[in-house]
């Protein structure tokens, strides 16, 4: 994990311009329709740069943690340029979440299953701090069932993993099944390689 984060602090520059033409296009849109789900105590997971941070509701109450230094540090700018008092921002690995139990409302995930080296450790840890009846929303990218569709991903894949340890071909939503969350229903937003997931405790 400390390889992968200090990628992504030498790349926390860049990111946002790296991801500005996808994030004009369809990425913002796919942020507020995931975000305008949460509820209650917030925990997002991976805040990166904080681009989810415009789109919560008013009414929660939201930490956001990344294993990145560098991101976090991008992530609390946004914030203090936002205004908003009710995000509190941690560096903090999701495969070892300092909280306690059934503490959230809600976990939110956006973009990051696909860049956490064990994935289904991290997803035990935020089944771990979900409240039972919680909700679990993932906005991620994933291996699509499609052969076809699979091809790019295959060719983008060598390139992506060595600049952020990032995988463009993981099982999310298997990997979520796995375990325990109860899935309540999927969106494909981009083919199925782009999908909001939402899940409960």
């Amino acid at each position: 994990m400390v390889g992968t984060a200090k990628k992504y602090d030498r790349f926390s520059k860049v990111y946002d311009l790296f991801e500005s033409p996808m994030e004009m296009r369809a990425f913002s849109k796919y942020r507020k329709r995931a975000l305008s789900l949460a509820k209650g105590k917030v925990l997002e997971v991976g805040v990166g740069t904080g681009k989810n941070l415009p789109y919560y509701p008013k009414d929660v109450e939201v930490i956001g943690i990344d294993f990145s230094r560098g991101m976090l540090e991008k992530a609390e700018k946004r914030r203090k340029e936002l205004g908003l008092e009710n995000v509190r921002l941690l560096l903090m690995d999701v495969q070892n979440l300092e909280f306690k139990d059934n503490t959230f409302d809600t976990v939110v995930s956006t973009f990051v299953f696909c860049t956490v080296p064990n994935p289904i450790k991290g997803l035990r840890e935020v089944y771990r701090v979900l409240k039972p009846g919680g909700k679990a929303i993932f906005l991620e990218h994933m291996k699509s069932e499609s052969k076809l569709l699979n091809v790019p991903l295959y060719l983008m894949e060598p390139f992506i993993k060595t600049l952020l340890g990032t995988s463009m071909l993981r099982e999310t939503q298997r990997n979520i099944e796995k375990t325990g969350f109860k899935i309540e229903w999927v969106e494909n937003l981009f083919f199925d390689i782009v999908r909001l997931i939402v899940a409960t405790k």
